[in-house]
């Protein structure tokens, strides 16, 4: 059983995690004008915090994760709320192909710096979508490794303008990059502050 798996059930228990997905959807909302016409995927979606701020703005939302524990929560959650239109599914674009048809937005919170492999996900997010669809990262701007601290085998956060790069060789041009969130995290006996940036990448 993986870290994801053993914290699912109280996942949400942390406000700072509920905050950020809140102020990142309204960042979202504020660059792309979302319709009930609009497919999308969440990537890495966890127990749905990002997705239950966007889904009654989208049509069909597929919730996808790889951790069974994360999507057992989000099952349990999916029906206490009778919510329709999102639909988990298990899912490594590392290792498989989606078995949906392309998207209208592809969104991914804090997933790409436990990927290690970032042209391949971002390929495979290009593959996801429609042309003229969107895809939003939001993820840790880089920093010295004392977010995770030592051995954590994932990126110590990203420049933006380096993902930038990647995705304009895959065809997407840039809509927006700006920083929506900064996570507090005690490192030693000091708390410092961990900004989250938000990037939107329009496909061609």
């Amino acid at each position: 059983m993986n870290r994801f798996d053993r914290e699912a059930c109280t996942w949400d228990d942390d406000p700072t995690r509920v905050e950020r997905a809140f102020r990142i959807a309204e960042a979202i909302k504020k660059f792309i004008p979302l319709t009930l016409t609009m497919t999308a995927l969440e990537y890495g979606c966890g127990t749905g915090l990002l997705g239950f701020e966007l889904h009654r703005y989208l049509g069909k939302m597929w919730m996808a994760d790889s951790s069974k524990g994360m999507l057992s929560v989000l099952k349990e959650k999916i029906s206490r709320f009778a919510i329709a239109n999102m639909i988990p599914i298990e899912l490594d674009l590392l290792k498989e192909h989606p078995p949906i048809a392309q998207v209208d937005l592809v969104a991914t919170m804090m997933v790409l710096h436990h990927i290690r492999d970032t042209e391949k996900i971002i390929h495979a997010f290009a593959y996801l979508l429609k042309p003229g669809g969107h895809l939003c990262i939001a993820d840790l701007l880089k920093e010295d490794g004392s977010f995770h601290g030592p051995g954590f085998e994932g990126q110590n956060g990203f420049d933006p303008e380096e993902l930038l790069n990647l995705l304009g060789k895959e065809g997407f041009s840039p809509v927006a990059n700006e920083i929506v969130f900064s996570i507090p995290r005690k490192v030693g006996e000091e708390t410092r502050n961990y900004p989250v940036f938000l990037l939107i990448a329009k496909k061609a």
